[in-house]
């Protein structure tokens, strides 16, 4: 059923020990605004839960139609970092370039529930890139959004 649900895609990064850490995610949604807040879902089997259960920052990358490449880098290869792609930014987070926008958060609780956890965080930094058209996840593959050819 979730198939048929249209969902913007995102990049989560983290630094544990000094290694870069990151997948693509599509759970990514606003909990509240004061505090500034949002969650992301996550299994707990993934090579990336280590960093997210260890860490107290993370970043979450916004992605538009130009950056299909980057979400399919990381979601599906191992050599998410190689390359000059991304920077260390505010507490040492890993900062991917050329995005539609970027939050630096504070982790503020980890809910685990059998093999999957819900992350809950509160922005600290950010920065808003160029204009852009989201990417959209749907039916298992990418998209974009398009105007209805009439009002509702």
């Amino acid at each position: 059923m979730f198939r048929r649900h249209a969902a913007g895609v995102a990049i989560i990064t983290a630094n544990y020990q000094g290694v870069p850490y990151g997948f693509t995610a599509t759970s990514v949604a606003s909990l509240s605004a004061r505090p500034p807040r949002f969650t992301f879902n996550m299994a707990r089997t993934s090579r990336s839960w280590p960093a997210v259960a260890n860490t107290s920052y993370i970043g979450v990358h916004m992605l538009g139609l130009e950056n299909q490449e980057l979400a399919d880098r990381f979601a599906r290869t191992r050599d998410r970092f190689e390359g000059d792609h991304w920077e260390l930014g505010p507490h040492e987070v890993p900062i991917l370039k050329d995005v539609s926008g970027w939050l630096i958060g504070k982790i503020q609780m980890r809910l685990s529930f059998e093999n999957n956890a819900v992350v809950v965080v509160e922005v600290v930094d950010g920065a808003v890139g160029g204009e852009s058209q989201p990417l959209l996840y749907h039916g298992g593959s990418y998209s974009r959004p398009v105007p209805l050819d009439y009002e509702i």
